[in-house]
Formats: structure tokens, C-alpha cells, sequence
């Protein structure tokens, strides 16, 4: 269970820690006064004061975390701007957020998402630098009799340049490309002797046991890889094509988990494959087994998503409250605090109802549910 958990807290420790400090070093900047800096909900285990006063505290319920600023009614950052005028002296009301411009609450609630996109990059620049990317050519080596691949006209010695538009730079990616790939149709550029040919192939979903031994629906073509001359490229990066490779991998990370949910939630996507808090904490221990770069890996795809989804428009993410600040731009005025509310009780709505999902899928996947 150990090997689960400390792995677990972690990711969770550094991923969050990121997020709100973000938040944090953008409410500093802008002169907003932070009272509570939480890695956790619930009770504090342990905590201290810094010299500005500052709490900096890690709570028992390891599942996020927050900033909370001062004036602020909860942790969620409601607050209402008439009110706080009129409890504060002028002095304090400097310190307030809600009496910050626009652009500057913006960038304060945006910060958190982006710290989340800076730690995924500075990860994958460190990995390509120092470990290595694999540029080794993705070379047909065998197309199964009767499979989807064969069916669409794939051939040996095919090689894979292209998958749905995206560059394939290894042998690594066309694994990743198809299982990403949430299309009836996969669409594949190949080059054959000299000529590059277009072909869509249509993916059998297998049931299957990914390397980590656990189950999982693939989207199998029938077709195995093989490098040239079996030479195996492996290439440590200069800092610009590190840079460049990395804003690349973060950008097809969270488009490529932008249609997966789309794909859910039109009825076209694997429902099943869907996680929460259990599935990541199994997964990280599985991941750490294999050693350092792997988890950190790991740590950096998680950091993605974590700020992707706290940029949809939902009440009680940042996203949502980039929502509100929208309509403020739109309208000239903030929303009223009873519009906020009515938001915010939709989006707890709609929060709640994803992670119990994710958990029953958590709960399916350790066969509590058959």
C-alpha cells in the first residue's frame, strides 16, 4: 500500500504546490494580501506564519488545494466588493482582490493553470536534454493478415510520417497517436518508395493489459513496428529544440485530452478510461517502480491536466472565474453576488457529479464492480 501512497503524495505535493503558487506569486506581484496557502482541505496537520502572515499549511484531504485571499469569504474566493468596502479602511482595502482591475484578478486566477503548464515544459526540457527524445523511424515491419491495417492498403517497409495530421518524429509516437486518436477513421500519411500515400484506417478495440498490467480498451490497426537496419536514434536536445519539442508535447497533451472529452461526452469516447484520485494514486506507485524519470514523467502529464481542467468554465475552477470576468468585461459590471452563487452552486453540481464518475470507474477497475 506504501508503494502506492508515498508515490501518490507525492505527485500531489509538487503538482498543487505548483498550481497555487502560482496563484499566489501573481496575488504578491499585484499587491493582494494572502492569508492562507493550503496544499490539502479539511483539518491542518502542520503549518507556520511567514513574515507577511501568511498561513502555509498542508491539510488531511490531499485533493487540491487553494489560496485564499484577504477579504475573501471562503476558499473558493466569493466575496462581495460592496461589503468589503465598507469593512475595510482604505489602507486595507489595497490588499483586497476584488478591488484589483480586470486584467490584473485575470492573470492572478489564470497564474495557477499556467504554473501547471511551465512545470509539465521545465520537465520535458530537463528529460530532453539530459536523457534524451527518440527520433528512431517508425518502419512498418509486419502487416497482420486480415487486420484493419491490411484491409486499408498497408503495406511492409510503409513508413509512418503522418498520423491525423500529426508529425510522427519516432517509432514511440504512432503507439500514442492511435490510442489518442478518438475518430472512427484514423488517418495515416505513409511514405513508400519515395511517394507518400494517404490512408484511413479503421482501429479494432481490443481489450488489452497496458505495461503497468493494467486493463485497458485499445485501438488496435494490426501492424508491427520495426527501426531501420535496427538502428535505435536516440538524441539528446539542444535547449531550443528542447524548448520547442516540449511546447509541442504539452501542446498535443491537451488538445489531444480536449477531443477525448468531447468524444465522451458527444458518445463516441471510452467512458471507462476515465479516473480519479484512486486510478492516479495506483498508477504513480506503478510508474515509480520503473524509477525516477518515468514518475516525473508522469508528473509533468498530470501537471497538464490538472491545468487544462482548471481552465473549463465551471464554477468553482478557475476557469469559471475567468467566466465571470468575461461577462464583466462584456457587461461593464461584475456579476451580482446572487448570479455568482447560482453558478457556483451548479458548477459543485457538476464537479461532484465527475469525480463520483471517476471514482466508480476507480472502484471498476480494482473489480469492486463487475
Amino acid at each position: 500500500m506504501l508503494n502506492f501512497i508515498i508515490p501518490f503524495m507525492v505527485l500531489i505535493l509538487v503538482v498543487v504546490f505548483i498550481h497555487e503558487y502560482g496563484h499566489y506569486y501573481f496575488a504578491k506581484r499585484y499587491g493582494v494580501g494572502v492569508t492562507d496557502f493550503s496544499i490539502g482541505f479539511g483539518k491542518e496537520i502542520f503549518g507556520w506564519n511567514d513574515k507577511s502572515g501568511t498561513r502555509w499549511k498542508i491539510c488531511w484531504i490531499p485533493l487540491g488545494g487553494y489560496v485564499k485571499f484577504f477579504g475573501d469569504r471562503n476558499v473558493f474566493s466569493q466575496a462581495d466588493q460592496d461589503e468589503l468596502l465598507k469593512k475595510y479602511k482604505k489602507e486595507d482595502q489595497e490588499k483586497l482582490f476584488v478591488t484589483k482591475p480586470l486584467y490584473q484578478r485575470a492573470w492572478i486566477v489564470f497564474g495557477g493553470p499556467l504554473a501547471n503548464f511551465i512545470l509539465a515544459i521545465v520537465i520535458f526540457i530537463f528529460i530532453y536534454m539530459f536523457i534524451g527524445k527518440d527520433f528512431t523511424t517508425a518502419i512498418i515491419g509486419e502487416v497482420q493478415k486480415d487486420s484493419p491495417a491490411e484491409i486499408a492498403g498497408m503495406m511492409n517497409n510503409d513508413v509512418i510520417v503522418e498520423i491525423d495530421s500529426t508529425k510522427v518524429d519516432s517509432i514511440l509516437d504512432v503507439s500514442k497517436l492511435i490510442a489518442m486518436s478518438t475518430s472512427e477513421y484514423i488517418d495515416f500519411k505513409v511514405l513508400r518508395y519515395d511517394q507518400e500515400i494517404l490512408l484511413k484506417v479503421k482501429p479494432n478495440i481490443v481489450e488489452s493489459v497496458d505495461n503497468l498490467g493494467n486493463k485497458i480498451n485499445k485501438r488496435m490497426i494490426g501492424i508491427r513496428l520495426s527501426p531501420y537496419n535496427n538502428e535505435i536514434k536516440h538524441v539528446k536536445l539542444g535547449p531550443g529544440q528542447a524548448l520547442k519539442h516540449s511546447l509541442n508535447e504539452v501542446y498535443f497533451v491537451a488538445s489531444s485530452s480536449l477531443k477525448y472529452l468531447v468524444s465522451m461526452i458527444t458518445g463516441s469516447g471510452d467512458t471507462s478510461q476515465l479516473g480519479g484520485p484512486i486510478r492516479i494514486a495506483k498508477i504513480s506507485g506503478q510508474v515509480a517502480e520503473f524509477g525516477i524519470i518515468p514518475f516525473i514523467s508522469m508528473m509533468a502529464y498530470i501537471s497538464i491536466s490538472l491545468g487544462l481542467i482548471n481552465l473549463f468554465p465551471i464554477p468553482l475552477l478557475d476557469g469559471g472565474h475567468l467566466m465571470f470576468y468575461a461577462f464583466e468585461k462584456i457587461l461593464g459590471r461584475p456579476l451580482s453576488q446572487k448570479t455568482q452563487e447560482g453558478f457556483f452552486r451548479i458548477g459543485m453540481f457538476l464537479l461532484l457529479s465527475l469525480m463520483f464518475f471517476a471514482t466508480f470507474n476507480d472502484l471498476k477497475d480494482l473489480g469492486l464492480f463487475q
